[in-house]
């Protein structure tokens, strides 16, 4: 039977990019060899359309160093879909911005990890934060609706609340977040990557932002790899709504998305290892070949059936939440243990072990190579909340670390009086 996929397709355009991100998944930096020329990228917008995607976002490595972009991009709003566009923000001057609504560009989310200094470290460019917000100011001026997109690790959970009113004050009107995870580069600085017991201090603090945000018109878009059933899963999920079936459902590689890298490799999610989760390549197959016959991008059509769970391991295997949940989102627990199954970054497992007395902890094992989109190994350790914590861990992440606004702390401490 034909299986057709009608919904949204991320495309890394180039891997070229004018940032040195030390939590870059895909180690972006020089352009791939061998990356699609532009009649190959402009029959793949037709290949696209002719699947039924309807929404295409257009990243890099930074996706306006690519010459023919704009075409690209004008091409895809041409045949009927809507283009979006991610973006590290260190260069867009007015007059692109006015290029890229004139190429119908739709909305662009620009990357913002931190404060100025952490977002600087983070990003290995100075001036790259004041450049973003310059950016979202060239966006504004030139009627592109933007929004931000913000990695949650150890160095910018402290400034979570901070980070929240500097992007709304710029304007932004969305906020997706995710958990930094162990890919790519973020695989070789695991120091600054949250532990799992870290998430008990973790969530309670983005479900205060975030119904703030909330309620003063941002729209905070949980990534994949955020909740899990914890007592704000519905807020997560149903966007502020809080309805009865917002909450997580499964990974949805290969049935709701589509990855596409800059030399024609297809996957099921753009975030999935490249070695492991390649479908095919458009060089030599065609877009509804790969989609309906690897694989690699069937992997979930088994939801709801004992196939939908055979590959849970660990914790995940024998959750109440297993048959519906599935382990999570994919990549985070494939980049953490080299095989999907079993993720260590949920909010319903950290308060199961807390419960039970217990705590998670995740140690580098296995080195990554060095290649784009490829992670190492690490050791899940299961021990006493009573054991005592590593004393070189100078990042750690607690409560404590936290740095509220003046308005939310106040939130914050009448919100703690109401429970005492």
């Amino acid at each position: 039977m034909a299986y057709h996929r009608k919904s949204y397709a991320v495309w890394e355009i180039t891997l070229k990019c004018n940032l040195a991100c030390s939590h870059c998944g895909s180690r972006a930096g020089n352009a791939r060899t061998q990356e699609l020329s532009t009649a190959e990228a402009l029959d793949l917008v037709k290949q696209m359309a002719q699947v039924g995607i309807k929404e295409v976002t257009l990243i890099g490595g930074e996706a306006f160093l690519r010459p023919d972009w704009l075409e690209i991009a004008k091409a895809i709003n041409d045949a009927g879909m809507l283009c979006g566009m991610t973006t590290g923000g260190y260069g867009i001057s007015l007059e692109t911005a006015q290029k890229m609504k004139a190429a119908g560009i739709r909305t662009v989310s620009v990357s913002i990890d931190g404060l100025e200094v952490t977002h600087d470290r983070l990003r290995g460019k100075p001036g790259s934060w004041r450049y973003a917000f310059k950016t979202m100011s060239h966006l504004q001026a030139a009627g592109i609706s933007f929004g931000c997109n913000t990695q949650i690790n150890r160095l910018s959970a402290p400034e979570f609340p901070r980070i929240y009113e500097c992007i709304r004050d710029a304007g932004a009107r969305a906020w997706q977040i995710q958990l930094t995870v162990p890919m790519g580069n973020a695989a070789d600085n695991a120091d600054i990557l949250l532990q799992p017991y870290e998430l008990l201090d973790i969530y309670p603090m983005i479900g205060r932002v975030a119904r703030r945000a909330y309620q003063e018109g941002v729209q905070v878009q949980a990534g994949n790899n955020i909740g899990y059933y914890g007592p704000d899963e519905k807020l997560f999920r149903g966007r502020g709504k809080e309805q009865d079936f917002s909450f997580w459902q499964g990974c949805g590689a290969g049935l709701s998305t589509l990855g596409i890298e800059a030399d024609g490799a297809i996957k099921g999610c753009p975030s999935l290892p490249t070695t492991a989760y390649t479908g095919g390549n458009i060089r030599e197959r065609s877009l509804q070949d790969i989609i309906e016959n690897s694989a690699e991008l069937r992997m979930n059509l088994g939801a709801g059936t004992p196939e939908g769970t055979k590959h849970l391991w660990g914790f995940c295997k024998t959750c109440e939440f297993a048959e519906i949940c599935r382990g999570g989102c994919s990549w985070t627990a494939h980049v953490f243990f080299n095989k999907r199954g079993n993720n260590p970054y949920c909010h319903h497992r950290a308060l199961v072990q807390a419960e039970r007395g217990l705590r998670e902890r995740v140690v580098p094992k296995v080195k990554a190579q060095g290649l784009p989109f490829d992670n190492g190994e690490f050791e899940l350790i299961e021990e006493s909340v009573n054991t005592n914590l590593p004393t070189n861990d100078p990042l750690n992440f607690s409560a404590d670390s936290i740095q509220w606004t003046e308005n939310l702390q106040q939130e914050t401490e009448v919100a703690y009086s109401l429970i005492g």
